[in-house]
């Protein structure tokens, strides 16, 4: 008879033999789908690099450590590469653009894994009477805009698939037009709660929160207690507040003031969208705005900002009229451009100083700081990548009427980039330490249909332009720095808790690159070529990216935010 302290004794040695027996097979059967091997790896904290072999398995990062002896169905050598989180994009413009090439190649080329996206105007919810309004976008990118509610439109993205992931939010432009249309008015009581309504819906869909972009018309018709009040309605499901704010301009201070008002008042956490000092008359005043900013946070408003880091935005070129004219929509717009008395008042206006609306035209240098980007006219395709400048002596014009011009004929379609911001701003705002980082533009590719417009070069360089310039040549950030903006600022921000660092348990969004050569190509004259540096990409444990070469895999998952499913 065996006594029973020895039974136990053998039981634990039989036990634990069964569990490295179990272990050893697991192993042998390919323990792993992937293992990046021998790589400086670069956790998105903010801590600095170790060395160290990353596991995946199953979409998720199984093991970080030594991993020498683990089988794996692929293995990637990373020796002499950084290994880190997935670069998450935090306003990337890509709800249409996915639709017509889901792979998004500027995009996974500058190692971004997540998008979130929904700037004012959301992709949904929408009615008839907006697509209508609407339809140039549509038929400039050849899509078929047949959802009507955000569940519907993820349903469409979840069966065509998506080369990264997305979440959204739900605009506060977006419910004003399903209500009030492009009026500039007021909404009624009964009219606001329908609007909330709107909200509410759509975080039970799975929006991240409520945004606002109160530049563009109609949104700059809404008044502060109408945002508060929206805003109120995505707190409700722990929801977030995401602005490009009223101005950022000459009345940016006040703006500022707006901003942290809806966050105090409606009890929300605040994104400011890709946040600068705009125009010459108010270069060098990026310290006040971080002063104002930081004096919220230390007060408990939990405010935020981030940022694409270029000298040049990129925005609708009817943004340089005043909001009065757009009342009505793009086809009152193009009215009053074509009737004498109301252009002589746009002009009149947009050569005035003015703390009113954010006059862009007065807060340039001049016609040479502004370049055409993307026209749907055919025939105005040629003054694409051409300064405002250049076009004007081109049809023997002044620079306001040649704007007026191109307006009309494109039917306030035109983007253009603006050269309006200062350096030193610039770099103050990248080097806060709540500020993350942005793209502030759609996917698209170098070829196709979206190949044919002129973009920002940001579309294609914003992430790797920063690890050039900032970290490698001017060493203005500390690598682990850049890569905390990219990646862990970002997820905590909006509420990713299972993405943004390089931890067990999290969803396997990893980049792989070469520190000193990752760069961006893209420029303002030639804006169509993709990143280089990145030799993987990979997106819930999918490489997009291998060997530095698209893949053209679709793994890329819909994120939902905090109020998905609720009841309530």
């Amino acid at each position: 008879m065996v006594p029973c302290f020895r039974k136990a004794a053998l039981l634990v040695i039989l036990l634990s033999c069964l569990a490295g027996s179990l272990t050893t097979g697991q192993e042998r059967r390919g323990g792993y789908d992937v293992v990046i091997r021998n790589g400086r790896i670069v956790d998105g904290t903010g801590s600095p690099w170790y060395s160290g072999d990353v596991g995946i398995r199953g979409g998720h990062i199984a093991a970080i450590g030594n991993l020498a002896n683990a089988q794996s169905a692929r293995t990637i050598d990373a020796r002499g590469l950084v290994v880190a989180p997935g670069f998450i994009d935090m306003l990337g413009q890509s709800e249409l653009t996915i639709l017509v090439n889901p792979h998004l190649p500027s995009k996974v080329f500058q190692g971004i894994t997540t998008e979130i996206t929904g700037e004012g105007s959301s992709v949904a919810p929408l009615n008839d009477k907006i697509v209508k309004a609407d339809a140039l976008t549509y038929q400039h990118l050849g899509i078929e805009a047949n959802w009507r509610t955000l569940e519907e439109y993820f349903r469409r993205l979840q069966k065509q698939g998506m080369g990264i992931n997305l979440g959204t939010y739900v605009g506060a432009t977006q419910v004003r037009r399903m209500v009030l249309g492009d009026e500039d008015r007021a909404p009624s009581p009964a009219e606001l709660r329908q609007m909330m309504a709107l909200v509410r819906e759509g975080m039970r869909q799975g929006a991240m929160g409520v945004s606002s972009s109160l530049e563009y018309a109609p949104a700059p018709y809404a008044k502060t207690d109408e945002l508060i009040a929206l805003a109120k309605a995505a707190a409700e499901f722990g929801g977030i507040y995401a602005t490009h704010m009223r101005s950022e301009g000459d009345a940016e201070m006040a703006a500022l003031d707006e901003t942290i008002r809806i966050g105090r008042e409606a009890a929300i956490p605040v994104e400011i969208w890709h946040l600068k000092v705009s125009g010459r008359h108010n270069w060098g005043k990026m310290p006040e705005v971080v002063s104002r900013i930081e004096a919220a946070r230390k007060v408990g408003i939990d405010i935020a900002a981030d940022t694409y880091a270029y000298p040049a935005w990129f925005n609708s070129f009817s943004a340089f009229i005043p909001p009065w004219a757009h009342d009505g929509g793009d086809g009152k717009l193009i009215e009053r451009l074509q009737n004498p008395a109301a252009r002589a008042r746009i002009r009149k206006e947009m050569q005035t100083p003015s703390t009113q609306w954010d006059n862009e035209w007065d807060e340039i240098p001049g016609p040479e700081a502004v370049v055409i980007g993307v026209v749907q006219n055919p025939k105005l395709l040629p003054i694409q990548g051409k300064t405002l400048a250049e076009v004007a002596r081109l049809w023997g014009k002044d620079a306001i009427d040649t704007i007026f011009e191109i307006l009309v004929q494109d039917r306030a379609f035109t983007q253009v980039a603006v050269f309006g911001m200062a350096e030193p701003d610039i770099l103050l705002a990248l080097q806060q330490p709540w500020v993350s980082v942005d793209n502030d533009s759609s996917g698209t590719a170098p070829e196709g249909v979206l190949g044919r417009e002129h973009p920002h070069p940001r579309a294609y360089g914003t992430f790797p332009r920063i690890l050039r310039k900032y970290v490698r040549e001017e060493k203005k950030l500390r690598l682990e720095e850049a890569i905390r903006k990219f990646s862990a600022l970002p997820a905590q921000r909006m509420r990713l808790v299972n993405r943004g660092v390089l931890k067990q348990g999290m969803w396997a969004d990893v980049v792989v690159f070469d520190p000193e050569q990752v760069r961006d190509l893209a420029t303002f004259e030639d804006p169509n070529q993709l990143s280089r540096g990145m030799e993987y990409v990979l997106v819930n444990g999918v490489p997009v990216i291998a060997e530095g070469k698209a893949t053209n895999a679709l793994p890329g998952q819909v994120l939902r935010g905090p109020g998905y499913g609720h009841s309530n």
